[in-house]
């Protein structure tokens, strides 16, 4: 656990030129703090206490503005920056070293049971505003620009800086 804290310190220390040092890190930071709270409600999430996870999971979001489901599966050095309106949902999958910005939305396009939410891959950056929808995969070291809709996949490695609102 203290491994995945300095692990998300430096993360933020790396990603973000207005982080100044590790104490401002840990005491302001509320992507920190909301990925930190999802690793809780997830670990109560998998040791069958649904209940207590998403009641935990509400708490996070009404203290950090940031919503991630707790069965949402994150990997390590995740890092959302600003954080404001980000909503991860249930079946998502997010690989290590991703960076996101506030408003972004990882969210389901149907009601479907199953797997609906995006995976991310490694390496990856998501604009601010950028909505990636249903059950896309994105490749690793892909980079989504500000406010771009994608719903379907994007291969690894492609850069997509993208303006305007556009489906991808």
């Amino acid at each position: 656990m203290i491994t995945h804290i300095r692990e998300d310190i430096q993360a933020a220390l790396r990603q973000d030129p207005a982080a100044r040092n590790w104490l401002e890190v840990l005491l302001s930071y509320p992507g920190v703090h909301a990925v930190w709270g999802y690793r809780i409600a997830h670990f109560l999430w998998k040791i069958k206490l649904k209940l207590f996870a998403r009641i935990y999971s509400n708490w996070i979001r009404a203290v950090t503005g940031i919503e991630i489901h707790p069965a949402a599966k994150i990997g390590r050095r995740f890092f959302i920056d600003h954080g404001m309106g980000v909503v991860i949902g249930e079946t998502a999958v997010v690989g290590d070293d991703v960076m996101i910005y506030h408003d972004v939305t990882l969210g389901a396009r149907s009601q479907d049971r199953g797997k609906r939410h995006p995976t991310i891959g490694s390496n990856v950056t998501i604009g601010a505003g950028a909505r990636v929808l249903g059950p896309v995969m994105i490749g690793d070291g892909v980079r989504i620009g500000a406010n771009a809709v994608v719903t379907k996949d994007l291969a690894a490695r492609t850069d997509h800086e993208l303006a305007d609102t556009f489906s991808i």
